[in-house]
């Protein structure tokens, strides 16, 4: 019997961590997580899939442990001698890196290097190759230089978290070249799905949509509506950030729709899905402006077209109806057993 392929994610319980853990355990991968320690339960994302740890047959583990912790980093790679490893996790909400911007900083871009230096010196002493996946964002281009946007556009980070995913982008490369290792940038343009935080504006929209649907919302307030991103399904992505790995040589890839769509447009068609007009519902907060917006996203996936043999499943229209209709039956099921959607 051939021992398992294992695999490490940080960011194990948020959207893209949820979808490549049920990914991996698909393809009879061993799959472990990092979680942060919490007083309350947050790991709801991947409870469908989680295992009894003392069934023999389990191949999904949790372990406590932090970015912003060298240490305890060192120590999980130690015990679970993985073959692959993927960093998704971070402080990964654009509005609030500039509130928070030294955590930010903290765990996206010192916590990539302080993975990169556990993951040579365990190379190193052991002869294991370990392939790493370094999650990167279009946020990075910013201020666009060039459009569409590809593995050669500059960078040119417009907040604190993207100047972080710029320095763990340049590591990875660096450490890639000074040290041989598997080590690859996948700059993930916008993705989403039913899992996606409530904070982030495709969420919030149809998770408003959802409520003003069932009379329990009025009013939805929103920043600019003016920016355009260039959004696919989550699900998709994460199937790119194996095949990354699974390549003869390390890359960058950037994964995206080559479509570009404004908050506008979401709520266009969001809206229309439960037959509304966005209009008479949605209503401006300064409060939701960043500092330095970023205004126009889009990319050019023809390198991991070519190279990986990727492309997105789920078209944008599909995408948003998909998410509407995922909390329309969220908030109806949560009133038939009286949960918390509120």
């Amino acid at each position: 019997m051939t021992e398992k392929k294992r695999a490490l994610i940080t960011g194990i319980t948020g959207q893209d961590g949820s979808y490549l853990s049920e990914f991996l355990l698909d393809k009879d991968y061993e799959v472990h997580g990092i979680i942060r320690r919490s007083s309350s339960f947050n790991t709801n994302r991947i409870d469908h899939i989680y295992q009894d740890p003392h069934n023999p047959h389990v191949s999904l583990f949790l372990h406590y442990g932090d970015l912003t912790d060298g240490t305890t980093i060192r120590r999980i790679l130690e015990e679970v001698r993985p073959v692959e490893i993927y960093n998704l996790g971070a402080q990964s909400h654009v509005r609030v890196s500039f509130d928070s911007p030294e955590y930010t900083v903290d765990t996206v871009a010192m916590g990539a290097l302080r993975l990169l230096e556990a993951i040579r010196d365990y190379q190193y002493r052991t002869g294991i190759e370990v392939r790493f996946y370094q999650a990167g964002s279009s946020e990075m281009f910013g201020k666009v230089q060039e459009v569409p946007q590809k593995e050669t556009t500059p960078f040119y980070p417009r907040s604190p978290y993207s100047c972080a995913k710029v320095y763990a982008h340049w590591q990875t490369l660096n450490y890639r070249e000074s040290y041989n290792l598997f080590a690859c940038n996948g700059i993930l343009f916008n993705h989403e799905s039913p899992r996606r935080g409530e904070t982030f504006v495709t969420r919030k929209i149809t998770r408003a949509v959802a409520r003003i649907v069932a009379g329990k919302q009025k009013k939805l307030y929103l920043g600019n509506l003016d920016s355009k991103r260039d959004w696919g399904y989550a699900k998709d992505y994460v199937r790119a950030m194996w095949m990354m790995l699974q390549q003869e040589q390390p890359d960058d890839y950037v994964i995206a729709t080559n479509e570009t769509h404004s908050i506008k447009e979401f709520l266009e068609i969001a809206f229309t899905h439960v037959n509304l007009n966005w209009q008479d519902y949605v209503e401006f907060d300064p409060r939701y402006l960043r500092p330095a917006e970023v205004d126009l996203l889009i990319g050019d996936c023809t390198k991991a077209k070519e190279k990986l043999g990727w492309q997105p499943s789920v078209t944008f229209t599909e995408l948003v109806h998909l998410m509407v209709d995922s909390d329309i039956k969220a908030l109806e099921k949560s009133n038939m057993v009286g949960s918390g959607f509120d």
